[in-house]
Protein backbone atom coordinates (compact mmCIF):
# COMPACT_ATOMS: atom_id res chain seq x y z
CA UNK A 1 0.00 0.00 0.00
CA UNK A 2 1.02 3.34 -1.17
CA UNK A 3 2.10 5.72 1.75
CA UNK A 4 -0.22 8.48 0.70
CA UNK A 5 -3.28 5.95 1.16
CA UNK A 6 -1.89 4.38 4.49
CA UNK A 7 -1.50 8.27 5.86
CA UNK A 8 -5.05 8.68 4.23
CA UNK A 9 -6.36 5.70 5.93
CA UNK A 10 -5.14 6.17 9.01
CA UNK A 11 -6.39 9.61 9.34
CA UNK A 12 -9.90 8.91 8.47
CA UNK A 13 -9.75 6.02 11.06
CA UNK A 14 -8.45 9.10 13.71
CA UNK A 15 -10.87 11.61 12.74
CA UNK A 16 -13.90 9.55 12.57
CA UNK A 17 -13.62 7.70 15.83
CA UNK A 18 -16.11 9.45 17.53
CA UNK A 19 -18.59 8.85 14.85
CA UNK A 20 -17.89 5.02 14.37
CA UNK A 21 -18.09 4.81 17.88
CA UNK A 22 -22.15 6.05 17.97
CA UNK A 23 -22.97 3.75 15.01
CA UNK A 24 -23.58 0.39 14.96
CA UNK A 25 -20.52 -1.65 16.04
CA UNK A 26 -20.52 -3.74 12.00
CA UNK A 27 -17.46 -3.31 9.56
CA UNK A 28 -18.26 -2.00 6.45
CA UNK A 29 -16.13 -2.57 2.92
CA UNK A 30 -16.98 -1.01 0.03
CA UNK A 31 -15.77 -2.31 -2.91
CA UNK A 32 -14.33 0.27 -5.79
CA UNK A 33 -16.75 -1.83 -8.36
CA UNK A 34 -19.74 -0.19 -6.10
CA UNK A 35 -18.66 3.33 -6.85
CA UNK A 36 -19.19 5.60 -9.28
CA UNK A 37 -16.31 8.50 -10.97
CA UNK A 38 -18.37 11.37 -11.89
CA UNK A 39 -17.20 14.76 -13.62
CA UNK A 40 -17.04 17.93 -11.90
CA UNK A 41 -19.59 20.40 -12.11
CA UNK A 42 -18.72 23.93 -14.12
CA UNK A 43 -20.28 25.64 -10.76
CA UNK A 44 -18.06 23.77 -8.70
CA UNK A 45 -15.21 22.93 -11.12
CA UNK A 46 -12.93 24.62 -14.08
CA UNK A 47 -11.55 22.17 -16.36
CA UNK A 48 -11.67 18.69 -16.41
CA UNK A 49 -12.30 16.85 -12.83
CA UNK A 50 -13.34 13.66 -11.74
CA UNK A 51 -14.97 12.93 -8.45
CA UNK A 52 -14.67 9.51 -6.68
CA UNK A 53 -16.77 9.64 -3.59
CA UNK A 54 -14.90 7.07 -1.27
CA UNK A 55 -17.01 7.27 1.75
CA UNK A 56 -20.07 9.69 2.67
CA UNK A 57 -21.15 11.03 5.57
CA UNK A 58 -23.94 8.97 6.27
CA UNK A 59 -25.45 6.77 9.14
CA UNK A 60 -23.86 8.85 11.86
CA UNK A 61 -21.07 9.75 10.37
CA UNK A 62 -20.15 13.16 9.76
CA UNK A 63 -16.47 12.58 7.98
CA UNK A 64 -17.02 11.91 3.79
CA UNK A 65 -13.71 11.48 1.75
CA UNK A 66 -13.73 11.37 -2.02
CA UNK A 67 -10.39 10.78 -4.41
CA UNK A 68 -10.35 13.78 -6.97
CA UNK A 69 -8.36 14.18 -10.27
CA UNK A 70 -7.91 17.29 -12.02
CA UNK A 71 -6.59 17.67 -15.50
CA UNK A 72 -3.58 20.06 -16.38
CA UNK A 73 -4.89 23.70 -15.89
CA UNK A 74 -8.58 22.23 -13.69
CA UNK A 75 -9.24 23.81 -10.25
CA UNK A 76 -11.68 24.14 -8.09
CA UNK A 77 -13.88 27.23 -7.40
CA UNK A 78 -13.52 29.42 -4.50
CA UNK A 79 -15.11 26.90 -0.74
CA UNK A 80 -14.39 27.16 2.67
CA UNK A 81 -15.31 23.91 5.19
CA UNK A 82 -17.07 24.61 8.23
CA UNK A 83 -14.47 21.87 9.71
CA UNK A 84 -11.53 22.51 7.91
CA UNK A 85 -10.65 19.84 5.07
CA UNK A 86 -7.70 17.75 5.02
CA UNK A 87 -5.59 16.88 1.43
CA UNK A 88 -3.71 13.84 0.41
CA UNK A 89 -1.83 14.30 -2.89
CA UNK A 90 -1.70 10.82 -4.37
CA UNK A 91 -0.62 12.08 -7.77
CA UNK A 92 0.63 14.86 -9.18
CA UNK A 93 2.16 18.23 -9.04
CA UNK A 94 -1.06 20.49 -8.33
CA UNK A 95 -1.76 24.18 -6.70
CA UNK A 96 -3.85 25.45 -3.70
CA UNK A 97 -4.19 29.08 -2.29
CA UNK A 98 -5.76 30.30 0.83
CA UNK A 99 -7.83 34.10 -0.19
CA UNK A 100 -5.13 36.79 0.01
CA UNK A 101 -2.06 34.54 0.18
CA UNK A 102 0.60 33.38 -2.37
CA UNK A 103 -0.19 30.34 -4.03
CA UNK A 104 1.76 27.23 -3.14
CA UNK A 105 2.53 24.12 -5.23
CA UNK A 106 1.53 20.76 -3.79
CA UNK A 107 3.07 16.98 -5.07
CA UNK A 108 2.23 13.32 -4.68
CA UNK A 109 2.84 12.72 -0.48
CA UNK A 110 2.48 15.95 0.73
CA UNK A 111 -0.59 16.76 3.47
CA UNK A 112 -2.65 19.69 3.31
CA UNK A 113 -4.21 21.21 6.25
CA UNK A 114 -7.33 23.83 5.58
CA UNK A 115 -8.40 25.32 8.82
CA UNK A 116 -11.84 26.07 9.26
CA UNK A 117 -13.99 28.50 7.68
CA UNK A 118 -10.62 29.22 5.47
CA UNK A 119 -11.70 30.66 2.07
CA UNK A 120 -8.98 28.67 -0.45
CA UNK A 121 -9.33 26.78 -3.87
CA UNK A 122 -7.02 23.76 -5.23
CA UNK A 123 -6.11 22.15 -8.48
CA UNK A 124 -3.86 20.86 -10.87
CA UNK A 125 -0.44 22.60 -12.42
CA UNK A 126 -1.06 24.41 -15.67
CA UNK A 127 0.59 21.39 -17.51
CA UNK A 128 0.61 18.61 -14.83
CA UNK A 129 -2.83 16.43 -13.61
CA UNK A 130 -2.95 16.11 -9.83
CA UNK A 131 -5.29 13.42 -7.91
CA UNK A 132 -5.37 14.00 -3.89
CA UNK A 133 -7.73 12.34 -1.32
CA UNK A 134 -10.45 15.43 -0.13
CA UNK A 135 -11.54 14.62 3.91
CA UNK A 136 -13.86 16.55 5.67
CA UNK A 137 -16.63 16.81 8.16
CA UNK A 138 -19.90 18.02 7.81
CA UNK A 139 -21.41 20.52 10.61
CA UNK A 140 -25.04 20.80 10.59
CA UNK A 141 -25.72 18.81 7.66
CA UNK A 142 -22.94 20.64 5.63
CA UNK A 143 -19.32 20.05 4.96
CA UNK A 144 -18.88 22.51 2.31
CA UNK A 145 -19.53 26.68 0.97
CA UNK A 146 -19.27 26.38 -2.48
CA UNK A 147 -18.11 30.31 -3.84
CA UNK A 148 -16.99 31.74 -7.26
CA UNK A 149 -14.95 30.38 -9.64
CA UNK A 150 -11.32 30.92 -10.16
CA UNK A 151 -10.62 33.45 -12.55
CA UNK A 152 -7.51 32.49 -14.62
CA UNK A 153 -5.65 35.63 -13.65
CA UNK A 154 -5.90 34.49 -10.09
CA UNK A 155 -5.03 30.79 -11.20
CA UNK A 156 -1.97 31.92 -13.15
CA UNK A 157 -1.01 34.33 -10.13
CA UNK A 158 2.80 34.15 -9.37
CA UNK A 159 3.27 30.92 -6.73
CA UNK A 160 5.11 31.69 -2.96
CA UNK A 161 8.77 31.48 -3.26
CA UNK A 162 10.17 28.69 -1.47
CA UNK A 163 12.15 30.19 1.41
Amino acid sequence: MKRPLRLALLITVLVSQAAIADSESVIEVVSSSARSVTPGTAEKFTGQVQVEQLFAAERGRRLSGGSVTFKPGARSAWHSHPAGQILIVTAGIGRIQQWGRAIQTIKTGDVVWIPPGVKHWHGAAPKTSMTHIALQEAVDGKAVDWMENVSDAQYLAPEAKEP
